[in-house]
């Protein structure tokens, strides 16, 4: 059980100690480099990891002539560029454990079975390699070397460890690497970044290991060109992960991924209406709502438009039908991946304009909210943060147990997070001034306490100076 990110729970082998079981495809996309590839290859071949667990796949993408070696070369089936040539070795590997390398990069000798014996620790483990460029002078990147000093190694980055996931030299088992979702094909820049948000909402643990050394011919592209690289990326890494929250400074704007998927499952038509307006009213812009409920009986036979036993139903579609951020299913999702939140209410409760962003700051992996409590006992909103739950299928228990031992849980009154059960009205910009509101009642709440304070504080000066009178 790994709480957070922190791995250094888990013992793993001294290299060389140990008899290893896994298989692993060493997977290498690569275009039109074939000096520096033979140079990988052969760093491959003499890898201290038995050479019959391991296979090496050359995704060659459109090399000419093509690329050649001592490996399994493939070419991608859709699509060009370093996405579509991962996914097409990916695709084509037999390991049990997915080995990325990129074709400029040298390997120490015992550097798979550096990696390998964290994942015959760990069925989610993500391993990254330490990284040398081999410039005038051997260097790492400044970035990499901050944030592994700042957070002992990843042990302390939390959710943020995907960060420096990169496809150069990392690992992977390849059932969880198909749960994420494999390598978005139409990527050719920072799909390994976005690979590591999505292996991160997978539940994976991302392992700094340092120990696994590698070598990269020359500067990487950000070395040379990082203001051009950050330009090109930006442009749609906003659209694809929700925790990069300087990229989503825009008040109106609505992306591909949402921050927090609501959902709502569909009740009478006004509490339904009351629910949904003010989830899609919150002072957080990127919000998505899911309404499930049997939309699969509304059939268009001839029928009564005032007497129809389903008509709320076919008025909240109606209400709905057009709106861009909310869907319909008939049952409710079981993760909202990729989106990093699922945040879970029934209908007839309304959401004050901050309360999503209030149940977030609690930054643990399940927040309950007490809404009501009747015969049938407490009627409950309830914020999943989707790492948290996968990482907990991992292992047997009771869900949410799992989750608080590794995310941590708490619950808390609805009246603190704002929630209500009185619709109010949402004309004009709604959201702003709900969360004005809310911003002031706080801050008169702080005036309030400090007032106290003060009144006490002057209440204690007035008691010493009679005592000192009276003495």
């Amino acid at each position: 059980m790994i709480r957070g990110n922190d791995y250094g729970a888990l013992r793993v082998p001294e290299l060389g100690s140990w008899t290893p079981e896994l298989t692993v495809s060493v997977v290498i996309p690569a275009r039109d480099c074939q000096a520096d590839l033979d140079r990988t290859l052969a760093a491959v071949h003499r890898q201290t990891y038995p050479r019959h667990l391991v296979e090496v796949i050359v995704a060659d993408d459109g090399s000419s002539p093509a690329l050649t070696g001592d490996a399994r070369f493939v070419r991608p089936a859709e699509g060009w560029g370093r996405g579509a040539a991962r996914q097409a070795g990916a695709r084509a590997a037999t390991g049990q454990v997915i080995h990325w390398l990129d074709a400029d990069v040298v390997l120490a000798e015992d550097h798979l079975e550096a990696h390998m014996r964290w994942h015959h620790a760990l069925d989610y483990a993500v391993v990254i390699g330490d990284l040398v460029f081999l410039t005038p002078e051997e260097t790492r990147s400044a970035y990499t070397v901050r944030q592994l000093e700042e957070t002992r190694r990843l042990k302390d980055a939390g959710s943020s460890a995907y960060l420096l996931h990169t496809g150069a030299t990392t690992s992977v088992r390849r059932s969880l690497l198909e749960a994420a979702g494999g390598v978005d094909v139409t990527l050719n820049m920072a799909e390994d970044t976005e690979l590591g948000y999505r292996l991160a909402q997978a539940g994976a643990v991302f392992v700094a290991d340092e120990q696994a050394r590698a070598w990269h011919h020359g500067p990487s592209t950000v070395m040379n060109r990082e203001k051009e690289v950050h330009r090109h990326n930006w442009s749609f890494l906003g659209d694809l992960i929700p925790d990069l929250r300087w990229l989503r400074n825009h008040p109106r704007r609505q992306w591909l991924v949402p921050y927090v998927r609501v959902v709502v499952p569909v009740g009478g038509y006004e509490e339904t209406r009351t629910t949904v307006d003010s989830a899609l009213a919150q002072s957080l812009p990127d919000i998505a709502v899911t309404l499930v409920g049997p939309w699969d009986t509304l059939t268009g036979e001839r029928r009564s438009s005032l007497d129809d036993p389903l008509l709320d139903l076919r008025l909240v579609r109606n209400l709905y039908a057009h709106e861009p951020r909310v869907g319909f299913a008939t049952r409710a999702p079981l993760s909202a991946a990729p989106a990093p939140y699922l945040l879970t209410v029934p209908a007839g409760w309304a959401l004050g304009g901050e309360t999503v962003a209030r149940l977030i700051k609690h930054d643990l992996g399940l927040v309950s909210v007490a809404l009501a409590e009747g015969q049938d006992g407490v009627v409950a909103a309830r914020l999943e943060r989707t790492a948290a739950f996968s990482r907990a299928r991992f292992h047997e228990g009771d869900i949410d147990d799992l989750v608080h031992e590794t995310a941590g849980s708490i619950w808390v009154g609805g009246g603190e997070c704002g929630f209500s059960d009185v619709a109010e009205p949402l004309g004009g910009d709604a959201a702003k001034w709900r969360a004005l509101a809310s911003d002031r009642g706080r801050e008169i709440e702080r005036l309030k306490a400090e007032i106290e304070a003060l009144t006490a504080a002057k209440s204690r000066r007035g008691l010493l100076r009679a005592l000192r009178s009276a003495g």
